[in-house]
């Protein structure tokens, strides 16, 4: 995860042998990905007229085949011309270089881009608006759903609402959902007549004017075939045979039934009729889009951009930084706080820096600490590749206020936080305590409640820091047994665990806050946690994207995945994703692998 070296005149420094890093494993292309849905001809007769027309009623119920045309591979980025560089910058070859390793791509598993049923698309195509057949767990999922289908008119059939009904109560996430969409309801239904809610209801009037459709609900009984031998009673079928109905009744115009439930979604699709999933709250469609945080310059940068370049130095912090102010074709790529990387392959020095301001076509880098030498060890830890560098330099940041790691298992996520919370509250007083929160899902089966204090039942889910702090609390043997049980108690005293139920109207100040494994949290209460902060509070967020166990989250929605696409560029956060794994030989094996 990091080198650990021994921090001198440090209670609680840790001694082990540098390992070498291994080499890394060339990248290999992947290969197209191709979708496609057939429907299989029966090939056997019917051996009777009667199942003759069984087998009949069934073909012409089935879709008609679906072909997905092959997804372009995801391109990678153009390799820069193999230049010469001739100018550099004055003071590049002072610093300590990092160990130039080739750039670790980020390894994302496939995501399935979510496909728009064929109704939808022929009605974009010819402008018609469409008609919102709305299931009960789109609401619950994102209680702000209703205003996101633009021009397009919504339906909520009454097994909708009486489902909203049966799950208001309580205190759980999908309850308070549940109440805030009847709340929304309440507030578009008042003040209407009974013809102005058959004739529909214009979404825009609690003032969203980017929903232009209309709201309608079931105000009559509507009665439409299906097979025989499907339960009536069951809420899923009665929405079903709403959307049947619908399209019979509205013969030409698109109904479309939105959920999240999939069998709901193979049911319709079955019978026939058009349904896709609720992917507004995606977003992006492809996680291989998602900012990394760190960009490679083309190996012809500072030929084209060194022309008018100035230099100067400042101290900020207590360390000396070199800047360059560069102007050129690259800059408008660039973003605030993104960091920036050339390894010339002619054996010069390497350059790491960070960009700090950019006006039009003019940027201004900054160099950065080399948190790879032992001499700027964070409480004994060192960096061992470029990747946990930068975000060293993120997290010892103090004008930085929200950091964000993404990273596969083993890459040093929490090791490195920890190690930046316990050198900038017990070294440099910067906080006053480290607080650590996470989502608190389980992989495997619920073991049912945990008896104690908050602080006692968070602890089985702090598993990850308890293993962190052990590695960072091994000292020397010259404190003796005394010592070290004094140094963790003191530690341990300014290291609170918080459990996430209990966050509403909390506000932190002076505060080092860690959420461990954000990629659960989902985008409202990714809002709630971070609006807790108060002044001079640092906020980290850890998690990989690929481990999502929270049902009805995936990687394009998850509230991780919100934060870093809408907090990039800002000039007080920053985001880094760890591409190589530091753990062992056996977890990177198995990261590849499994």
């Amino acid at each position: 995860m990091a080198d650990v070296a021994p921090a001198p005149k440090k209670a609680a420094s840790v001694k082990a042998a540098p390992v070498k890093a291994t080499p890394t494993a060339k990248a290999v292309k992947p290969a197209p990905v191709v979708a496609t849905v057939a429907v299989a001809a029966a090939k056997a007769a019917p051996k009777s007229a009667a199942k003759g027309k069984a087998v009949a009623a069934v073909l012409k119920a089935a879709p008609a085949p679906i072909v997905v045309a092959a997804a372009p591979a995801p391109v990678a980025a153009a390799e820069p011309a193999k230049v010469k560089a001739k100018a550099v910058p004055a003071g590049r070859g002072k610093l300590t270089p990092v160990v130039a390793e080739a750039p670790h791509p980020a390894k994302h598993k496939p995501v399935e881009v979510p496909l728009k049923s064929s109704t939808s698309r022929h009605a974009d195509q010819t402008g018609q608006t469409k008609l919102f057949v709305l299931d009960t767990n789109v609401l619950m999922h994102d209680p702000s759903s209703l205003f996101r289908f633009e021009e397009h008119d919504v339906y909520l059939p009454m097994m909708t609402l009486e489902e909203l009904d049966n799950h208001k109560k309580g205190m759980t996430e999908v309850a308070r959902n549940a109440r805030q969409v009847s709340r929304t309801l309440d507030g578009l239904v008042s003040n209407t007549d009974d013809d102005a809610i058959e004739k529909g209801i214009p979404l825009s009037k609690l003032g969203n004017k980017d929903a232009k459709g209309r709201l309608f609900f079931q105000t009559r009984l509507q009665s439409a075939d299906l097979p025989v031998g499907l339960p009536v009673g069951k809420a899923d079928n009665q929405i079903l045979a709403v959307v049947r109905s619908l399209e019979s009744e509205q013969a030409g115009r698109p109904v479309v039934l939105v959920s999240k439930d999939i069998n709901m979604r193979i049911k319709a699709r079955a019978l026939g009729l058009p349904a896709e999933d609720y992917f507004n709250d995606h977003v992006l469609e492809d996680t291989d889009l998602l900012y990394s945080g760190i960009v490679q310059l083309p190996d012809d940068f500072w030929n084209k951009h060194g022309k008018d370049m100035e230099s100067w130095q400042e101290n900020k912090n207590g360390q000396s930084a070199t800047f360059y102010r560069v102007t050129g074709p690259f800059v408008p790529s660039m973003l605030v706080n993104q960091f920036i990387f050339l390894e010339p392959k002619n054996g010069e020095t390497p350059f790491y820096g960070q960009v700090k301001q950019i006006t039009g076509k003019t940027a201004v880098l900054q160099t950065l600490r080399d948190f790879s030498h032992n001499k700027n060890n964070v409480w004994g830890v060192t960096a061992r590749n470029r990747e946990q560098n930068f975000a060293l330099n993120l997290l010892m940041n103090p004008e930085c206020d929200f950091v964000t790691l993404l990273g596969q298992a083993g890459t040093g996520k929490t090791l490195l936080a920890l190690a930046a919370g316990l050198a900038q509250v017990l070294e440099t007083k910067l906080y006053n305590e480290i607080i650590v929160t996470r989502v608190t899902v389980p992989v495997g089966e619920d073991i049912g409640f945990l008896p104690g204090t908050e602080e006692e039942k968070m602890s089985p889910w702090m598993g990850a820091f308890d293993d962190n702090l052990e590695v960072l609390n091994k000292s020397d043997s010259d404190g003796g047994e005394w010592g070290r049980a004094a140094t963790q108690d003191l530690i341990r005293s300014r290291i609170k665990i918080k459990s996430l139920n209990f966050m509403r109207g909390r506000t932190f100040v002076n505060k080092f806050l860690i959420i461990d494994e954000a990629q659960n949290l989902t985008p409202k209460q990714v809002k709630t946690l971070v609006t807790r902060a108060g002044p001079g509070t640092k906020i980290l967020c850890l998690g990989n994207i690929a481990q999502i166990d929270t049902p009805y989250l995936t990687e394009g929605s998850s509230g991780l995945t919100y934060v870093v696409d809408r907090f990039k560029g800002w000039a007080h956060s920053g985001h880094v994703t760890l591409a190589r794994g530091e753990r062992s030989r056996l977890a990177d094996h198995a990261s590849e692998v499994l």
